[in-house]
C-alpha cells in the first residue's frame, strides 16, 4: 500500500484503530441529543430524508479529528460532502445512519466510518453508542467491541436459504424503486424477514444472526464502512448485478457463496 505525506501511520492496522475512534467520538455527540425533543429537518422536497443537529455535529468532529491526523485524505460524508484530498486514501462518513430511527427513539442507528484506498474499502467502523457497540473490520478479520470486550464476528455456516433469516430497511423502498416483487420473493424464501434497522441488519449478517440483508437505492456512505465488517466476518457485500456494493445502488449482504448465490436468483 502506498503511503501518503500524512504524520500518522497510513498501515490498516492504524486506520482501522482511528475509525473506531472517529465512531467513539461521534457518540458523546449523538447521544444527548437522542430521545429528546430535537428539531428535524427535511432535506428532500416531495419526501423525507430528515437531518438533525446530531448529524451535523457529529460529522463535524469527525472531520475536524481526520484533517488533524490525515491532512492529506479525501473526505466524503452525507452531511458535508467531498472534500479532495492528495492522496490515495478517503474517508467515507455517515454520522447517523437512520437518521428516521434516530427521531423516532429506536436504537438501530449507527456512526458509519469507513476509509477506502484507491477503489477498495479496507477498513470499516460501525457505531452504536446507546448499546455501547462498535462493529470494526478489515480484511484481517471483524470484531464487536463493548466496554472492555472484543469478540470475533463471524457469520452464520447456514446455506440454506429457507433457513435463515433476513434483514431489509422498508418496504416501501423497493415499492419506490419499483423492486417490491423482488423483495415478496425474498420474504417468501428466507425463513422469516424483519424491517426498520437500517446499517444494523448489515452488521447482524457479520454477527451471525441473519443469513442476508438487502437495501435499494443506497448511497455510498450508506453501505461503504460495512464492506470491510462483513467480509471481515466471512460475508459477501454486492449489488444485485453482482457488482462493487462501495458507490451504493441496490445492494445484496449474505453470509456466504451459497446463500448469496441463491438470493442473486431472487434479486434478477
Amino acid at each position: 500500500m502506498t503511503q501518503d505525506k500524512s504524520p500518522a501511520g497510513n498501515s490498516t492496522d492504524a486506520l482501522l484503530a482511528f475509525a473506531v475512534e472517529l465512531a467513539r467520538a461521534a457518540g458523546p455527540i449523538a447521544l444527548p441529543l437522542f430521545r429528546t425533543s430535537i428539531a428535524v429537518d427535511n432535506k428532500q422536497a416531495g419526501g423525507f430524508d430528515p437531518v438533525t443537529q446530531a448529524d451535523r455535529a457529529a460529522e463535524k468532529i469527525m472531520r475536524g479529528m481526520i484533517e488533524e491526523r490525515y491532512p492529506d485524505h479525501g473526505i466524503f460524508g452525507e452531511e458535508f460532502g467531498h472534500k479532495t484530498g492528495n492522496s490515495d486514501f478517503t474517508w467515507i462518513l455517515d454520522p447517523i445512519d437512520g437518521t428516521r430511527s434516530f427521531i423516532c427513539g429506536t436504537p438501530t442507528w449507527m456512526t458509519l466510518v469507513g476509509i477506502k484506498h484507491k477503489d477498495r474499502m479496507i477498513a470499516g467502523a460501525a457505531g452504536q453508542p446507546f448499546t455501547d457497540e462498535i462493529f470494526s473490520g478489515s480484511e484481517a478479520g471483524a470484531h464487536l467491541l463493548r466496554a472492555d470486550q472484543k469478540n470475533e464476528l463471524r457469520c452464520t455456516g447456514q446455506t440454506d436459504l429457507g433457513k435463515v433469516l433476513a434483514g431489509t430497511t422498508a418496504p416501501y423502498l423497493f415499492r419506490k424503486h419499483g423492486h417490491e416483487e423482488r423483495l415478496m420473493r425474498i420474504e417468501k424464501a428466507v425463513q422469516h424477514l424483519r424491517f426498520d434497522a437500517d446499517s444494523y441488519f448489515h452488521c447482524m449478517v457479520a454477527a451471525g444472526q441473519l443469513g442476508i440483508s438487502i437495501d435499494t437505492g443506497l448511497q455510498p456512505y450508506d453501505i461503504a464502512a460495512l464492506i470491510p465488517i462483513i467480509e471481515g466476518a466471512g460475508g459477501i457485500v454486492t449489488t444485485w448485478d453482482g457488482g462493487d456494493a462501495s458507490d451504493g445502488g441496490d445492494i445484496l449482504v449474505a453470509a456466504n457463496k451459497a446463500l448469496h448465490e441463491q438470493a442473486m436468483v431472487l434479486l434478477a
